[in-house]
């Protein structure tokens, strides 16, 4: 399955919690948070694409680098685009702002994929995790028709596909703690992650 699936970062976001500063290049520890995910996928996956409305700034890293094709600034656009370009069947989406993604934890997700899968996402008790996700290329259809629509909610379509949905101990048997679904989003946020990574 995975030479069959493209890792995909979604770095279109506003950055607008975070005073404009770009979330993807923040330090955690002595690593930006982009080259901790970069560092993972580059283990897993053949192809790596980036979403950015900003290519320019992402020209150091070895990964094709496209633009979102429906104007709208939302995750679901990016997941869009994401899909749109990889050329393997299916696609594994993380944001740029979750500096301690699990590579075990990615790899079940994708292990988990079946041919008949449309998207395998973890559920915890806080609830599911549509940007720690796999997704088929036969969603985009659906995605396109929620976006024509001006819909933006990522799991508005997830009912008209074939969603597997990973539970909370199968997630905690890869990370325990669940720090995978951690987004550095805000100056609150940057500060708990410091703590974390000294912890």
């Amino acid at each position: 399955m995975l030479s069959s699936c493209t890792g995909v970062i979604l770095a279109g976001g506003l950055n607008s919690r975070f005073s404009g500063a770009n979330k993807a290049f923040i330090q955690i520890g002595n690593k930006r948070i982009l080259d901790h995910i970069y560092d993972v996928f580059s283990e897993l996956f053949e192809e790596i694409i980036l979403v950015t409305n900003d290519p320019l700034k992402y020209l150091e890293w070895d990964l094709k680098i496209v633009t979102d094709i429906y104007p709208a600034r939302s995750s679901l656009t990016g997941i869009h685009a994401g899909l749109f370009y990889a050329t393997g069947s299916h696609a594994f989406i993380t944001a740029c702002d979750t500096p301690f993604l699990k590579k075990d934890l990615v790899e079940a997700l994708i292990c988990a994929v079946l041919p008949q899968t449309d998207i395998v996402i973890p559920e915890t008790s806080a609830g599911i995790e549509p940007l720690c996700a796999v997704y088929s290329k036969r969603c985009l259809k659906q995605i396109e028709n929620q976006l024509e629509k001006q819909e933006y909610k990522i799991q508005g379509f997830f009912n008209k596909v074939r969603v597997i949905k990973i539970s909370e101990d199968e997630i905690r048997a890869k990370d325990p703690e669940l720090t995978s679904f951690f987004n550095v989003n805000t100056p609150f946020a940057f500060d708990k992650a410091k703590e974390i990574k000294t912890g």
